[in-house]
Order: C-alpha cells, then structure tokens, then sequence
C-alpha cells in the first residue's frame, strides 16, 4: 500500500512559479508511474500529466505542456511538479496519485487507472 501528502500549494501572482510535492510512504515507491491531476471549483477532475516509475519518461496534458515539469526523486520517495508561467485558469486543488507501472500502457492519464491518491493542495493564481 503507498499513502501519499501532497504539499506546496499556496497564492501565487499570474507569471509566477510554484512546486507541489508529493511524499509516499513504503518501499516500492519505485514501482509506481505518478501522476498529477487538478480540480476546480465546479469542474471534473482533469489529468495534468505522468512520470514512468523510473523517471526515464513524462507525458502531459496540451494546456500545461511546456508550462509545467514532473520529475521524481526515488530514493527520496516523492514526486514533484514544477509549475511555471502561471496561469488564474490553473487555478484548482492538484492531486498525485499512484498506478502500479503494470496496471496497462503507460502514459496512464484517466484517474480511475490510479489506485492511490493525495488529499490534495490549493494552487491559487491570481491576476
């Protein structure tokens, strides 16, 4: 079983930068493909983006693509998510998530294939 604490979130200004963190506990962290999702206020959750459990590949959503950077520590179990060039439309609370890396073909970008989940951290850009 993998737990997850996502941390980083907070109030930042429109072209400003910020990066989530995303802790997991046990030691098969690097079993894992992690993945960041965000939801806002009265929208479906929406896939941001996926890092292969070894790190060597990443795959993102069109509106964070060259934008924002997912990369992952394995000795350190925890996955990152650098945002750049804020947007208010990126406004949302963000989520990682865990798939085991056999759970089908990789790039995972529907939420039901992740089986462990974060509770989640307010990104809030202003204008």
């Amino acid at each position: 079983q993998v737990q997850l604490v996502d941390s980083g979130g907070g109030l930042v200004q429109a072209g400003g930068s910020l990066r989530l963190s995303c802790a997991a506990s046990g030691r098969t962290f690097s079993s894992y493909h992690m993945g960041w999702f965000r939801q806002a206020p009265g929208k479906e959750r929406e896939f941001v983006g996926t890092i292969r459990s070894s790190g060597t590949n990443t795959y993102y959503a069109d509106s964070v693509k060259g934008r924002f950077t997912i990369s992952r520590d394995n000795a350190k179990n925890t996955a990152y998510l650098q945002m750049n060039s804020l947007k208010p439309e990126d406004t949302a609370v963000y989520y990682c998530a865990a798939a085991w890396e056999f759970s089908g073909r990789f790039p995972y970008t529907q939420s039901d294939t992740y089986r462990y989940w974060g509770q989640g951290t307010q990104v809030t850009v202003s204008s």
